[in-house]
């Protein structure tokens, strides 16, 4: 038998211990507290989608004082999960992102209000108080207040603004006539905080004229021009949308659900609740015409539209350019 040099035992030593492959790393920032909101993200990573693109992903949680948009522009993460709101708003300000996949293609945004408070529509909210989400989300707020010409700022505001947290507890404690609520989370939180839907009054921004394109996946597009990173961008984008197919499919509903409660607190991590607010999710991220991930450009026409539409402060203050790219999603599933 032959003898192996010291040089050939350490060569077959590290061998034995080194992994397949050199998986690059990425770090991805999350909009909100992990939840089924990120379903698709904890199960591509649970699964070994990640994995299979040869990516080490770190999930990032966010939460009511963290704005994705500004964690991606400042080199925090490598993509972030933002509204196209907030991200045309920061892009507007001067950062450089770019969206590169469309996860969710509809708007679970609602406001929420209690009935004894008076309000029954639109034009009630005059005089009220109203919990709104910032960091962000305050956007699609701001362009309806504006399209219903109620001041939200000045010397004597129309409605009253107040900075809502992460629970619903000033709408159960009277202290708002009215909450941000999405349709698969907050507005759960108050019917099982005791409220029934017979006790609330529910405007969807759908239904006012004034949704925006939520979560979605944007990257700097420095980051999108480099070769290396475009590849890389891509292999997260497939891995990602393999997540949300695994996640939003009925058949594996149960497993997606034992996954994100692993990763989730509070009431999040109820299994009862995290199913249901999952199959809420799954309405918001089909996509019939080109698959999921898709940014379609007349959903994004309309989010500016929004963004532009009030007369004295709108959100944006010129039709961005270079704001999203289908090159990512398209090498993503080229393949």
């Amino acid at each position: 038998m032959r003898r192996l040099t010291c040089a050939a035992l350490t060569a077959l030593c590290l061998a034995a211990v080194a992994p397949a492959f050199a998986a690059d790393s990425m770090a991805l920032q999350l909009k909100w507290l992990p939840d089924a909101q990120f379903a698709g993200y904890f199960v591509a990573a649970a699964k070994g989608f990640y994995r299979k693109a040869e990516l080490d992903v770190t999930i990032k949680p966010g939460g009511p004082n963290v704005n994705p948009s500004q964690v991606l522009a400042s080199g925090g993460a490598d993509v972030a999960v933002d509204w196209l709101a907030s991200a045309l708003a920061a892009r507007d300000r001067g950062a450089p992102i770019v969206n590169i996949a469309q996860i969710f293609q509809h708007s679970g945004l609602q406001l929420t209000c209690r009935r004894d408070s008076g309000v029954r529509r639109p034009a009630d909210l005059k005089g009220k108080t109203l919990g709104v989400w910032f960091a962000g989300n305050e956007y699609p707020f701001l362009a309806w207040m504006a399209k219903l010409g109620l001041a939200t700022s000045g010397d004597r505001p129309d409605v009253t603004v107040l900075r809502q947290d992460a629970g619903v507890e000033l709408l159960l404690e009277r202290r708002a006539a009215c909450i941000s609520t999405m349709s698969y989370n907050e507005y759960w939180q108050v019917i099982d905080g005791g409220m029934t839907p017979s006790q609330l009054v529910v405007f969807r921004y759908d239904d006012e004229g004034v949704a925006t394109l939520e979560d979605g996946l944007y990257g700097l597009s420095a980051k999108v021009a480099d070769p290396a990173m475009r590849d890389r961008l891509a292999r997260f984008v497939r891995a990602s949308v393999e997540g949300w197919r695994f996640a939003t499919a009925p058949a594996h509903r149960a497993e997606a659900v034992r996954i994100v409660v692993q990763h989730s607190a509070g009431d999040a991590a109820d299994p009862r609740q995290a199913e249901r607010m999952l199959r809420e999710v799954a309405k918001l991220v089909a996509n019939d015409r080109h698959g999921l991930g898709y940014l379609e450009p007349a959903a994004y026409e309309r989010t500016v539209d929004v963004l532009l539409s009030a007369a004295s402060n709108p959100v944006i203050r010129k039709r961005p350019e270079g704001a999203w790219t289908h090159e990512i999603w398209d090498r993503a599933f080229a393949r």
